[in-house]
């Protein structure tokens, strides 16, 4: 592996992106709820592997609902023999008792009928959370694996944090709502569709009197559900755009404070924060107006069925028993339709963070890889740019018709007024981007010909932007060729002159960096990938101003490596400082997108053109 795969790319705030505006300004545009129903059939798919788990859940929750279903019916016999008795004694029946022999076998039966329920509810759950689990793992891997495939435009358009939601807080939710919600709707049909079954077999007229509301329940729980998406959907959005607001905040701190941005990363804070707090208001009202009309509505039925039951009970056409087991199932009735409702709620927000998931993996990806790719054992370094074309965006191009012819073993630098295209043409060349026209050739093939990866396996890259992760100097050394030895890093050290301020380190190879690297200097970093790229040993180089935040005496050492590091390679550096480049076999000078001069670094002064102005102001500033 190469030292190309190391770039931290930071985030543009276009206006394609939500965090538009930079980290103290701009708005967010509000998406609009989508489709319901499109995104939870694609959810459903991801639910078909598991099938017979899924079966398992539903068979073994039929067998504990309906083990606690019955309990109120057999409890409703004990009911009737101690009213039974009750009666008897009060009208002075002789010899009148109260079985309480057949009463407390009743109640050890319904001990063991719940202790089955119960038994058999922990099964449920037990199954549930490893289906839930197994579609987190499985949604994580397949955002993972696209982010790979997605082009660096995708990621120049969006925030760190907006990304990041989809991978942690939109699939927390979809596993959360699955490992319950799918359980206790499962649940939630089993125990309506017994307990309506016990209320038919006790009398079928107070059934249909308990059935009355749930049309007025329905239309309660469909207008709530519309409303609430919209809102779940914007918070999953806030939610991500305030964690990306965070990570920048945190990453830059240093900047933000240099700059007296306290204040303003503070109001967009509370701006970003008001937001989520208005839309999770929002939704989470909504979603709590749910049980106090489902509960309204059921105590309404409760109340006919009630008065129903007391009259049927008069005419003797009902026991005292079977009111009881029936006023014990309306109450369970109204349950279960409650759970649903509430439900539903939480599906709505499901639907929006899997939505959102969808979308990500839905994303437009890089164009599709060759079928039959060409692989080179050992590349020269012959590198050609043939009339190539390239915009970010294609109705704007900003390289307009670039051609060069660079030999093996060449160091050719590119210099250039800022946005002349020095850095796009590298990217290019990497196949970081895809050009619109023209063709580019490594050794003769056009770089379309080979797969991206093993393009890049033949580049390194030593950047301005240094990138180091948190881990020790020995693995973020051996991150340009993993199955280095520690001999063969520490060689690669020696030659970059990291060795010895390593050993002076504490615990030196060992000592772990920090997410920002900030526990070693500027200089330290950009030598450490130095040594890094010599691990990796790549054939073509990019230098992207690797010496210009640094002192003079660091400067010194860094040439030093990079000397040692280039080699007979072939080598591309992107200089701002043209002092530095004087030694050049080839300085292509840019601008607009083009090569408006070519040649070395005498050539180019005795041309007395664009080069020689710029070198001049140069050499005037750095006299100054």
């Amino acid at each position: 592996m190469s030292e190309n795969n190391n770039v931290k790319k930071q985030p543009q705030r276009g206006s394609g992106g939500p965090g538009g505006g930079g980290p103290f300004g701009g708005s967010m545009k509000v998406e609009k709820p989508k489709d319901f129903k499109g995104t939870m059939r694609n959810l459903l798919k991801y639910l078909k592997p598991y099938r017979n788990s899924m079966i398992a859940v539903i068979l073994i929750g039929i067998v504990s609902q309906v083990f606690a279903i019955v309990g109120p019916k057999v409890l409703g016999k004990a009911t009737t023999k101690l009213f039974e008795g009750i009666v008897a004694k009060t009208t002075g029946t002789p010899n009148a008792t109260i079985d309480f022999g057949y009463i407390g076998n009743i109640i050890l039966i319904l001990c063991f009928l719940y202790l089955l329920s119960s038994l058999f509810m922990y099964f449920n759950m037990y199954v549930m959370s490893g289906v839930s689990q197994k579609i987190s793992y499985n949604l994580r891997k397949e955002i993972s694996e696209k982010m790979n495939r997605l082009p660096l435009r995708y990621f120049d358009k969006r925030t760190h944090g907006e990304v990041l939601s989809r991978v942690t807080n939109d699939v927390d939710t979809i596993s959360n709502s699955l490992n319950q919600s799918m359980s206790q709707i499962i649940n939630s049909v089993i125990q309506i569709i017994g307990i309506l079954i016990m209320m038919f077999s006790i009398h079928w007229m107070m059934t249909l009197v308990s059935l009355l509301v749930l049309p007025l329940s329905m239309v309660f729980i469909t207008i709530i559900a519309k409303k609430s998406q919209g809102h779940f959907k914007n918070q999953q959005k806030f939610l991500g755009t305030l964690n990306g607001h965070v990570e920048e905040m945190y990453s830059g701190h240093i900047v933000m404070k240099a700059f007296n941005g306290e204040e303003r990363s503070v109001e967009k804070f509370n701006e970003e924060n008001n937001k989520l707090y208005l839309s999770s208001w929002k939704s989470q009202y909504l979603s709590g107006l749910m049980m106090p009309i489902m509960n309204f509505i059921g105590n309404i039925g409760y109340v006919g069925v009630a008065i129903l039951g007391g009259y049927l009970a008069v005419q003797g056409k009902i026991t005292v028993g079977d009111i009881q087991a029936f006023m014990q199932y309306m109450r369970q009735f109204t349950y279960p339709i409650s759970q649903t409702a509430q439900i539903a709620n939480v599906l709505q927000s499901t639907a929006a963070a899997a939505e959102r998931v969808f979308e990500f993996l839905g994303e437009e990806e890089e164009v599709s890889e060759t079928s039959n790719p060409i692989i080179l054992e050992k590349v020269q370094g012959e590198v050609e740019f043939r009339n190539v074309k390239f915009g970010y965006n294609e109705d704007k191009i900003i390289i307009n018709n670039f051609t060069a012819r660079i030999k093996p073993g060449q160091k050719v630098a590119i210099v250039g007024p800022t946005g002349a295209g020095k850095t796009t043409i590298v990217k290019l060349l990497m196949r970081f981007y895809d050009i619109n026209d023209g063709e580019i050739f490594v050794d003769g093939h056009e770089i379309r010909e080979f797969t991206r990866q093993d393009l890049r396996s033949h580049f390194g890259m030593v950047l301005q932007d240094t990138w180091l992760f948190n881990g020790t100097i020995m693995e973020n050394i051996r991150y340009g060729k993993p199955g280095a030895t520690d001999d063969e890093v520490k060689q690669a050290a020696k030659a970059a002159y990291v060795d010895h301020f390593v050993r002076t380190l504490p615990d030196g190879y060992n000592m772990v960096l920090n997410e920002e690297a900030s526990n070693v200097s500027q200089g330290q970093k950009q030598l450490l990938t130095i040594a890094r790229a010599i691990l990796a040993n790549p054939s073509i180089l990019i230098l992207d101003e690797a010496t210009s935040s640094v002192d003079t005496r660091t400067e010194v050492m860094i040439q030093e490596a990079l000397a040692r590091l280039m080699g007979d390679k072939t080598s591309f550096i992107i200089a701002h400082r043209l002092s530095t480049i004087r030694n050049a076999d080839l300085i292509l000078v840019m601008d607009k997108g083009d090569i408006i001069e070519q040649g070395t670094h005498k050539e180019l002064l005795e041309a007395n053109g664009f080069y020689t102005n710029l070198y001049n102001s140069q050499f005037d500033v750095e006299e100054e």
